[in-house]
């Protein structure tokens, strides 16, 4: 089973946090569980904020760019389509809203689950939830804005 993120297209899968071709970046990898969404991801030991503990930043940067991918897959859900059809869907964030529940420790592996709240138009908003075994640490909402067609190129 392949991530949403193998489905995007060349020239929108460079993203620090979620693209494939960032040889730098997180690379995150998010797959349909149910009616959720899943992505586990293990923190370096420089991603850190304090001794022990996981940089903020880092925590945000994985809800944001795990419920664009979710809102990509949602939209190929909801239009009964498969994610290699085009045209392709692929999302920007319009907004981002994060609460940070407790520390997350900076160990082990964080497990980001996104349930989709609401699609309408070109808009969907996404729910997730980043968690340490099992306890909720951060919990982010993201309205995630369908990308125009020609967005990054000289048209945009």
């Amino acid at each position: 089973m392949k991530a949403f993120q193998e489905y995007y297209p060349e020239n929108v899968a460079h993203c620090y946090g979620c693209g494939r071709l960032n040889t730098h970046g997180h690379q995150i990898k998010t797959f349909w569980d149910g009616d959720e969404t899943v992505t586990h991801f293990t923190p370096k030991p420089w991603h850190t904020a304090v001794p022990g503990f996981t940089y903020g930043g880092l925590i945000a940067s994985l809800i944001d760019c795990h419920s664009t991918g979710t809102a990509a897959a949602a939209m190929y859900r909801a239009e009964k389509r498969e994610m290699d059809t085009l045209p392709a869907f692929r999302f920007v964030t319009g907004s981002l809203h994060v609460d940070f529940l407790k520390p997350t420790p900076l160990a082990g592996t964080l497990e980001i689950r996104g349930r989709v709240k609401e699609i309408k138009g070109r808009k969907v908003i996404v729910e997730t939830t980043v968690l340490v075994d099992g306890v909720a640490t951060a919990r982010g909402e993201v309205v995630a804005v369908q990308m125009p067609e020609h967005f990054g190129s000289d048209r945009a």
